[in-house]
């Protein structure tokens, strides 16, 4: 049989949460002809592998520390069985799939034709996709937008470079007050996996030389993700991609290519959906280090806060966690340009000081702000 070829104006690679929606708007709002096409699941990483299925499993953490913390507000509450952690996936995993079914719907509502199969350009108006029966099709489109996201980096050190000194430190001593074994510094050299055990042994050096890691159920990866471009055919179309591997493409998504556009993560300029290393932790703006190299130390003002969320006043001392914030003032009329918090309830109160942040918000209109009390984000308006 001879491969199919199809037309369209718009074709989309990358089923993400920006590809979705420019195909969808191209579609639904101006009536272009839209193509999407996904090699996995619809909802990048978001919805299958980042935000969602780790705010779920945060969520469940947290009702394991309510059981903990109840005690201390006159609670007799014990669990009566160990956490089933397969009934928690299969029901986690069930709620994803769900949602990779309404991501699909709403293309039809859009009148998006969707393709499931890998993509690769095999020029600036046109893409070979191969499908899950190993057949191939042909794309020729006027407009060809690259939205196929990240995968996980093989890890090269220890990151964390990008989080204010502050937040660094405060969750560094709550990993290890936690009872989190911490290898700081340390590059891992060598993994080794056990046949009959399944268990892995890790060789890592660090500041005091070689060591081992022995009897290690399991391994993940967390220290970011690199570009989704093997395969894609980015040097048939001729576009340009930096050191990293990520396209390159300005502020209006265009790449080197004319007909040819790149979002999201695959471009790197800002990995949203935020930050994973806590749902207990927010940041917005600059952190000191980046507004004094952009501004000069002498510019900079940083207010800074340590407290007890009122949460943990029943609690022994060893059950309370902490709680830091910090603003990141510029010149005499102290534009707010960073805020950092961390602690309970920071994922849900972040949104809207990122409003006021975006507005140009100084300290002052922080500090006219009536307080709202007592709640742990009254201490962002009335630093002193």
């Amino acid at each position: 049989m001879a491969p199919i070829t199809k037309e369209c104006d718009f074709l989309v690679i990358g089923g993400g949460s920006g590809g979705l929606a420019t195909a969808r708007k191209a579609s639904g709002v101006y009536g272009v002809k839209t193509i999407a096409v996904e090699a996995k699941r619809l909802g990048g990483t978001c919805v299958n592998v980042g935000c969602v299925p780790k705010k779920v499993t945060f969520n469940a953490a947290a009702i394991a520390e309510a059981i903990h913390d109840s005690k201390a507000y006159g609670f007799s509450v014990e669990t009566t069985a160990p956490f089933n952690w397969s009934y928690f996936k299969n029901k986690r995993d069930a709620f994803i799939k769900r949602l990779n079914g309404i991501y699909e719907r709403n293309l039809g509502n859009d009148k998006v034709e969707y393709i499931h199969g890998w993509a690769s350009l095999t020029g600036k108006n046109e893409a070979e996709v191969t499908l899950d029966d190993g057949t191939k099709q042909t794309i020729r489109a006027k407009k060809i937008l690259l939205a196929v996201g990240g995968r996980p980096t093989v890890p090269q050190g220890i990151p964390g470079a990008d989080f204010d000194p502050m937040v660094q430190e405060t969750v560094t001593n709550e990993y290890e007050r936690l009872g989190v074994k911490l290898h700081k510094n340390s590059v891992q050299t060598k993994i080794e996996k056990d046949e009959k055990t399944g268990k892995l042994t890790i060789h890592y050096e660090d500041s005091n030389g070689k060591s081992t890691l022995e009897d290690v159920d399991d391994l993940i990866w967390a220290i970011g993700r690199s570009p989704e471009v093997d395969g894609l055919g980015l040097d048939k179309a001729g576009v340009k991609q930096n050191e990293r591997g990520q396209i390159i493409a300005d502020e209006y998504q265009n790449t080197n290519v004319d007909s040819i556009y790149s979002l999201g993560d695959v471009i790197g300029k800002i990995e949203l959906t935020p930050v994973a290393i806590a749902a207990g932790l927010g940041s917005i703006g600059l952190i000191e280090l980046e507004a004094i190299e952009r501004y000069g130390k002498e510019n900079i003002k940083c207010y800074n806060t340590s407290f007890t969320a009122l949460y943990y006043t029943m609690m022994e001392p060893e059950d309370k966690g902490p709680t830091k914030y910090k603003l990141v003032c510029l010149g005499p009329e102290e534009k707010v340009i960073g805020l950092h918090i961390l602690g309970l309830g920071s994922g849900e109160m972040l949104q809207g000081f990122g409003v006021a942040v975006k507005m140009g918000a100084t300290k002052k209109d922080f500090d006219s702000c009536v307080a709202i009390h007592p709640t742990s984000a009254e201490e962002l308006v009335t630093m002193k």
